[in-house]
């Protein structure tokens, strides 16, 4: 499948400073500033930026705030060889939304969400649970809304690369990388209580605890000889992952753990304990033909290995130690031969077209939480699976056809794939929540094939307007039935779930160089989480708007300056923007699986941008 690639940019060759400042709903605020050093005596460049943002939950009490801070340094060494640093601090510090079911937006509406505020109900609903009595009025369940719940990540990421010209013909790069992550997943649980010694709460604070340190290197190779540019990569990456499910005490009066600006410490229970290690290797080789000037051949193949292992820790409640009951071991994911072939031909200097097959391979997930991690279950079903589990292969054809003058862009592409031994994490529930942690069944759910196209047209009218369209079909539906605990349901011919078939894109726009907007409207089809299609999501249709004035002025002031103006949901529809934000079940008949998460409601953002030169 296809790789989304985030490039940072170089600092400019010129001396400059950026600023900008936004406020808007919800008590949003962010500031932005960047400062380029322009070309420095030994020929670097260098920039330096900040970031910083605050916002509200749009329901709910909590907040949203994050901080990063990026620099990149240029160097240039001689003629033939650049070097390139990078480095980027980032945190995030945000209370989470409730996750909500079919029933509940049926019942209650898209506002229901965690009651922060409200400590004493909080503890009712604990107390109901835990010795059977009636729950507070309005109150469904112990899962309809929870004190609190949140999400802390703390990242730093750098690399260098030298990039190098060595002749006319041979050029390459070589990268090294380095990141640590320290995150912490925060939940008021009240299926847990704190125990009576260290504060008696019938509340206690839940958190899924990790820290990631992983280091890699990729390089690469071209060279140009005649009609052929052959280029061969390689890529190795060390990652070691470590994962825990710990408790913390919460006093009876008030709640004492609600801020998510730090890590916890001294914890009463370690449910479970977990490090990993993923090794990474990644070979590749290509060549780029171009035959004729209006026909071009790119072929190759990629060899991948990954070598996962998960080794289990003791776990402990008040200094007692704790069986681990999820699984230990290693697994392999290899294969040495994943061809690409790609063909595009020119026609004419407005018309081409072109046509794809490629064959990929997608590693298992190394952890105790993810969804296609043979480690997330229990030691005896990982046991009883692991000889029959394969990885999910892909085989991806397309064909299309591309236009496009001087007012008019457009393109056309069919495509069908065939995904092998598709991973399904099966939840042992139906109904409630998965948020309580239960191991899951990782099982090949059999085949699965996708068809459909994607069509893109952008018209320029008239000398400031144009007109974008896309719409894009997907089918996507499972090959086999599902077996698993030794029951078989009826999934072949149904919809993957999470996917809609059918997405567009309409959005009108105009820009005069100093006036600037557009108006979009984003259509998503209906969606299932249910493997057996039995809950599915309505369709949404969301419109945007965004406005701009750029000022051109010698005032000092004014200059470099521009403002916009954004409206999110500007209908304010109310919609399910997600589905299976804790997971898909195999049925859901009475629409009680909460694993949707509601859509925001129409937003207002004002922005500032200055520019000094």
């Amino acid at each position: 499948g296809g790789a989304l690639e985030f490039t940072s940019i170089d600092p400019s060759k010129k001396f400059g400073v950026d600023v900008a400042g936004t406020v808007g709903s919800y008590g949003t605020w962010r500031t932005f500033g960047r400062i380029n050093s322009g070309t420095l005596p030994g020929g670097g460049r260098l920039y330096v930026s900040y970031d910083y943002q605050d916002a509200n939950k749009w329901k709910g009490d909590g907040i949203q705030q994050q901080q990063q801070a990026n620099a990149k340094f240029i160097q240039p060494l001689g003629d033939k060889v650049k070097l390139t640093l990078f480095g980027d601090y980032s945190q995030r510090a945000e209370n989470d939304y409730q996750d909500l079911s079919l029933q509940m937006i049926q019942t209650k509406g898209y506002n229901v969400d965690n009651i922060t505020n409200n400590y004493g109900l909080a503890k009712q609903i604990a107390t109901a649970y835990q010795t059977g009595k009636p729950f507070p009025a309005g109150i469904a369940n112990q899962d309809q809304s929870y004190y609190n719940s949140a999400g802390l990540r703390q990242d730093v990421l750098g690399y260098g690369k030298f990039d190098f010209h060595l002749t006319d013909h041979l050029k390459g790069f070589a990268t090294v990388y380095g990141h640590t992550n320290t995150g912490e997943g925060i939940y008021a649980t009240p299926y847990t209580a704190t125990p009576a010694s260290l504060g008696g709460s019938p509340i206690s604070v839940r958190t899924t605890e990790y820290d990631i340190h992983r280091e890699g290197f990729i390089g690469s190779l071209s060279y140009e000889v005649a009609h052929h540019t052959i280029e061969g990569g390689f890529w190795f990456e060390n990652n070691d992952f470590e994962q825990a499910r710990r408790f913390y005490p919460l006093s009876a009066d008030k709640y004492t753990g609600s801020s998510v600006h730090w890590f916890r410490n001294n914890p009463f229970e370690t449910q479970w304990q977990s490090a990993f290690n993923t090794k990474t290797y990644q070979f590749h080789i290509q060549d780029t033909w171009q035959i004729t000037p209006a026909l071009k051949l790119n072929y190759g193949f990629k060899s991948l290995v990954v070598d996962n292992r998960g080794r289990q820790l003791e776990g402990n409640y008040m200094g007692t130690p704790m069986a681990n009951t999820y699984a230990s071991g290693s697994i392999t994911s290899a294969n040495g031969f994943l061809p690409q072939l790609g063909a595009n031909y020119r026609i004419n200097r407005h018309n081409e077209i072109f046509a794809d097959f490629a064959r990929n391979m997608a590693a298992f997930d190394n952890s105790t939480t993810g969804a296609t991690s043979p480690f997330a279950m229990t030691s005896a079903a990982y046991a009883a699976s692991k000889k029959t589990l394969h990885p999910e292969m892909s085989y991806s054809e397309e064909i299309g056809y591309r236009f496009h003058n001087r007012r008019i862009q457009a393109s056309i592409t069919g495509y069908y794939i065939e995904f092998e031994d598709r991973l399904a994490s099966i939840s042992p529930v139906s109904s409630g929540t998965n948020v309580q942690g239960y191991a899951s069944i990782l099982t090949n759910v059999g085949g699965v094939t996708a068809r459909g196209i994607d069509t893109a047209f952008n018209y320029r009218f008239a000398d400031n307007w144009s007109l974008y369209v896309s719409y894009a079909y997907n089918q996507s539906v499972y090959d086999d039935n599902l077996t698993t605990g030794g029951v078989t349901y009826a999934t072949r011919g149904k919809s993957v779930v999470g996917m809609p078939r059918n997405l567009a894109n309409v959005q009108i726009s105009y820009d005069d160089g100093t006036i600037w907007g557009n108006i979009g409207m984003q259509y998503q089809g209906r969606r299932t989480y249910t493997y057996t299609n039995d809950q599915w999501i309505k369709p949404n249709d969301i419109f945007n708007l965004n406005l701009g004035y750029r000022f051109h002025s010698h005032n000092w002031a004014l200059r470099g300056l521009d403002a916009q103006i954004n409206v999110t949901n500007l209908f304010d529809k109310r919609y399910v923007a997600t589905v299976g934000s804790t997971g898909f079940a195999v049925s859901d008949p009475t629409g009680s699986l909460q694993t949707l998460q509601a859509g925001a409601p129409r937003m207002v953002f004002f922005t500032l941008r200055k520019h000094f030169f």
